[in-house]
């Protein structure tokens, strides 16, 4: 028989308990202040019909996971939350309550190359508020990137734009403008000009751009901010800011962190996308967070608590095997969090160091009638009764 060799595919991770244990405690920590704002959870399936992403992302299109059943349904993975959202938003909409503000945090797929930071299958965490043109969604929105990133102790600057200012350009050329920050002006000039304009209209476009003052949808949409609260000198107005998604009409976004390169979070308004479904404009507001991005940057700033064990104990199996069980049930009859050790014949040194690789504070030691409780971390222990031993663990 031919031994199969363990392999991850290219692009693809797994994550070991100490990984994911920090990505569910920034789950978690993200649900919190999703929540504090009123917003819901949405899931969406895997899979969905590739003519439902196709049109959507621009040069990124090439990038969808697309393949074809054996019932011959063409199908994609999900590339991103948004348009998924839009047809959920579509579909039941006399089920949901408008505004409707949600958030979903899942797996999507892109054909990416794979490199430093770059991964074929990834967590997005999105939120998104639907059905409503006020500038209060879009201050909104802003705040709860803010809060997002006060919450996690890390100081970010949220560079922001309007759509407006690229109306007269042709979006091949904004394509190239959203590269700015990444390749540099030149490089930017010299994409737009092979992609058909002239070299001195490219500069003078590129240069009136830069020029542009705030348009009047930023202007309110920061006025509100400042009175819900923000921190405005963590806003930057960035005429130039392009974000090469097709679907933005309006405010455009991204958030930055001083020493690190690329975008945390990013996004805007798309009042036209729920259209192409719905047939008439929905407005709506929102972004996409840069998970792994975002773990990568907390940990760069030793922002990420030690994740302990969720076992509080370890009950030991020695001589007495009954006497463990019965002190392990009544444990759980408590509601502690604690272990049994399954492998019953092993010496308790093995035991121990169980207990210890897996951070467990406390282990259990049944040693005929008498139970200590040793302190895993201090390497102390004692003689006491189940009730002391019960008392100490639950203030753990």
């Amino acid at each position: 028989m031919n031994q199969i060799k363990p392999r991850t595919l290219k692009g693809f991770r797994d994550f070991l308990p100490s990984e994911a244990k920090k990505r569910q405690w920034l789950i978690e920590k993200l649900r919190s202040v999703f929540e504090s704002y009123g917003f819901e959870p949405l899931e969406t399936p895997a899979l969905e019909y590739a003519e439902l992403l196709k049109g959507k992302y621009g040069e990124e299109e090439k990038l969808i996971y697309e393949f074809e059943t054996k019932g011959k349904d063409k199908v994609a993975l999900r590339y991103d939350q948004t348009v998924p959202l839009c047809r959920a938003i579509t579909q039941y909409q006399n089920e949901l309550v408008f505004p409707f503000k949600r958030y979903q945090i899942q797996n999507v797929w892109r054909g990416e190359n794979p490199q430093k930071g770059r991964y074929r299958q990834f967590i997005q965490c999105d939120a998104d508020i639907i059905g409503s043109f006020s500038p209060l969604a879009d201050a909104e929105i802003l705040k709860l990137v803010l809060d997002i990133y006060k919450t996690l102790g890390l100081s970010v600057t949220i560079k922001i734009n309007d759509r407006e200012n690229f109306k007269n350009l042709d979006k091949r050329y904004v394509t190239a403008i959203d590269k700015l920050e990444k390749i540099g002006e030149s490089e930017v000039l010299s994409e737009m000009i092979d992609k058909g304009m002239a070299e001195g209209v490219a500069k003078k476009a590129l240069s009136d751009l830069a020029k542009k003052p705030q348009t009047e949808k930023v202007k309110k949409i920061l006025s509100t901010l400042k009175q819900m609260g923000g921190t405005m000198n963590k806003i930057i107005y960035e005429p130039t800011l392009a974000r090469g998604l097709d679907y933005y009409t309006g405010m455009i976004f991204e958030t930055v962190v001083k020493g690190s390169s690329g975008s945390l979070c990013s996004g805007g308004r798309f009042d036209k996308l729920i259209g192409q479904f719905l047939g008439k404009d929905i407005p709506a507001v929102g972004f996409g967070l840069g998970f792994d991005r975002t773990i990568e940057v907390l940990e760069e700033n030793n922002l990420i608590p030690p994740q302990e064990s969720s076992s509080k104990a370890l009950v030991t199996i020695l001589d007495n095997k009954d006497k463990s069980l019965e002190i392990y049930k009544k444990l759980k009859d408590e509601n502690i969090s604690c272990e049994l050790y399954l492998n019953d014949g092993d010496k308790l040194e093995k035991q121990l160091k169980y207990a210890d690789k897996k951070s467990i504070p406390y282990s259990i030691i049944i040693d005929g009638n008498n139970i200590a409780l040793k302190d895993m971390e201090k390497r102390e222990q004692e003689n006491l009764s189940l009730k002391d031993i019960i008392e100490i663990i639950s203030k753990t």
